[in-house]
This record gives structure tokens, C-alpha cells and sequence, in this order.
């Protein structure tokens, strides 16, 4: 077994991941802590994180049979260096998450982590397997912390000293009883740059994260009106936020991914609110086949555009743009649109 986890590793390594580990199956702690975290109603309208309930923390009641995790880790820095937050100085251009400006990951990993377990079949035999790559109940930080790729960071995501936190997580779950890999070293010590950073103060601080007023939940995950009080706030990230990622120093040793599909499609990375806010819905259904923004829809991206408008310096045109979608047919939006068009009245 020993001899077959390292050559996991190794034919990891040769899949595009850059850090493979294998973990238990003991996830009491997280458990305790996810109850409390439910029991606060922090997860807002995520519904699902508490429909499954403890099987997130039981990975042997959601897959049977279930020993090991191995976990698997894919970069995404799509550009060099650390980016800075010249978004916010450039605030009529819209600000979309750096994991979302590619194509969707959640395909590619899966691809990946399958292609990994039948390497592993034609070396060991039929073994029983599961892969996730977001897309279960899984509680892949707690199970990428225990195999040794990162540890929590006080924003709630997995750091790590060679990569920072710019990097998607997959698993497979196993019955091989492979060497478990010891848990990372803590390395955040006193810094907090990540809480004082938070434009909405969702980090109520270390490891506690309210997602009602995480902007990632505000423009992703809810599907309703944002609270008004909140979107001042937003300024003009309409899909995600990197915020506590961008002001980490660990980030500062990312290395960018060699994945071609990582790279920002669109000019997602560079592209204008107005220009955004002027898709056809058969054109964001267009543009953003094979993108993760596709799945908030089109009245949430709108929804999201007209607040990052209303945030945005007041010009001739973006009055225009706004006022073309007074009357839109979506409530949401209009909503939206007349809370904008009010900001720059006033």
C-alpha cells in the first residue's frame, strides 16, 4: 500500500495535479463545527448544505465502503504575479472571480480524478471509487487539511505555503487502505489581513464566515433580491469576490497553471459593465457556454450587472444603459435597475 501511494502521487503529478494526499475518514471535528455553523444560519439559502446533514462529514455513509480520501490539488492562477486591486480603481469595469473567467473546472477535474482511479485500477485491480470535484456533499477542505495539502486559512479556504489558496480541490473516495499523509502546519499566526479586508464584513472572524454577506453568496449562490444595505458594498464584482485572496501574502508564491482552459475566456478579465449589461440572453447563453457563470442564469447576471452600474461614477452612457432595462420583464432586475438609477440621482 505504501508503494501504491506514492506512485499515486506520482501518476498525479503526471494528470496536471499539483499536490496529491490521502486522508481517513474522521471528520467528528468538522462535524461538531458544521452543526454549529447550520445552527446559526450562516449558510443562508444554501439549502443543500444542510439537506445532507452529517453525511458531509461521514464520507463512509455517503459513499459505503469508504476508507481513504485521496485528495487532489489543480492551480488556476490564470496570469503572473499577484493581482492588485486595480479593479477597484477602475470602477466601471466589471470584477468577475479569477476561477470563473475560464472554462467550467468541475468537467476537467472530474476527467482528471478518473483517468487518476484507472491508472490505479490497472495497477492494483477493481477497487471501489468515487471521484467529486465540487459537486457533493463533501467537505474538501477539512479532507484536503487532514492529507497534508494546505491548512484552513482564517478566510475559511485551504492555504498552502507553495501555492497559496489559488487552486480547485477534487477527491477520490476509496476502499484501498492506503498510508494516510500527516495533516499541514498552521501558518497564518497573527495575520488578519484577510478579516479587515472583507468589503462586506462577512469574516466575522477567524475560521467564521457568515455567507449571507459574502459578496461569492451574494452574486452566486442567492437567487433572490440583495439586500440593499449590502450592495453600496459590492461595488463591481458581479460574480464572486477574490478580495481575502488577493491581500494574502501567501498568494504571493502561487505559480500560474499551465491548464489553457484556466485562462480568461470573453475578456472577462478586463470587460466592461456596460458592455456586459447589453447581452442578449442568447448571447450570455452564447458567450458563456462551458463557463461556471452560466449556472446563476440570465436575471441574476443582470441582477449582478445593475448593481455593480449603480456603483459605478454616473456618465451619460451608463444612465442609458440602465434605463434601457427599466422596463425589463424580470422583477429582479427592474428592482435592481431602479435602485441603481436612483443611486446616481441622488
Amino acid at each position: 500500500m505504501a508503494a501504491l501511494a506514492a506512485r499515486i502521487k506520482a501518476w498525479g503529478a503526471g494528470l496536471g495535479f499539483q499536490a496529491v494526499g490521502i486522508a481517513d475518514t474522521d471528520l467528528s471535528a468538522a462535524e461538531r463545527r458544521l452543526a454549529e455553523w447550520l445552527g446559526m444560519g450562516w449558510h443562508g439559502e444554501m439549502d443543500y448544505m444542510a439537506r445532507h446533514g452529517a453525511r458531509r462529514a461521514r464520507p463512509a455513509e455517503l459513499v459505503p465502503g469508504t476508507v481513504r480520501v485521496i485528495c487532489c490539488r489543480m492551480d488556476y492562477l490564470d496570469s503572473p504575479g499577484q493581482e492588485k486591486f486595480d479593479f477597484a480603481e477602475k470602477p466601471d469595469t466589471a470584477y468577475v472571480a479569477r476561477y470563473a473567467r475560464g472554462r467550467d473546472y468541475h468537467k476537467l477535474l472530474r476527467d482528471r480524478l478518473q483517468k487518476l482511479c484507472e491508472r490505479i485500477e490497472s495497477e492494483a485491480g477493481p477497487f471501489g471509487h468515487r471521484v467529486f470535484a465540487d459537486s457533493a456533499p463533501v467537505l474538501e477542505v477539512e479532507l484536503a487539511a487532514k492529507a497534508g495539502i494546505g491548512w484552513r486559512g482564517k478566510h475559511t479556504l485551504l492555504l498552502s505555503r507553495e501555492a497559496g489558496s489559488w487552486y480547485f480541490l477534487g477527491e477520490i473516495y476509496c476502499d484501498l487502505p492506503l498510508p494516510i499523509d500527516a495533516p499541514a502546519e498552521e501558518h497564518c499566526g497573527s495575520c488578519e489581513k484577510c478579516i479587515d479586508v472583507c468589503p462586506t464584513r462577512a469574516i466575522r472572524g477567524p475560521y467564521r464566515l457568515d455567507a449571507r454577506r459574502c459578496i461569492s453568496y451574494l452574486t452566486i449562490e442567492l437567487k433572490g433580491s440583495i439586500p440593499e444595505e449590502l450592495r453600496p458594498l459590492i461595488g463591481n464584482r458581479i460574480y464572486g469576490c477574490d478580495d481575502c485572496q488577493l491581500v494574502c501574502p501567501w498568494n504571493g508564491f502561487a505559480k500560474v497553471s499551465a491548464e489553457k482552459d484556466f485562462k480568461a475566456r470573453q475578456g472577462l478579465d478586463r470587460a466592461a459593465l456596460i458592455e456586459l449589461f447589453s447581452w442578449s440572453e442568447a448571447e450570455f447563453e452564447r458567450r458563456l457556454r462551458g463557463s461556471p457563470i452560466r449556472r446563476i442564469g440570465y436575471e441574476c447576471w443582470l441582477r449582478n450587472l445593475a448593481v455593480g452600474l449603480g456603483n459605478a461614477p454616473s456618465s451619460p452612457e451608463t444612465l442609458m444603459a440602465l434605463k434601457n432595462r427599466r422596463n425589463h420583464s424580470s422583477p429582479l432586475v427592474r428592482e435592481h435597475v431602479a435602485w441603481a438609477l436612483r443611486r446616481h440621482q441622488a
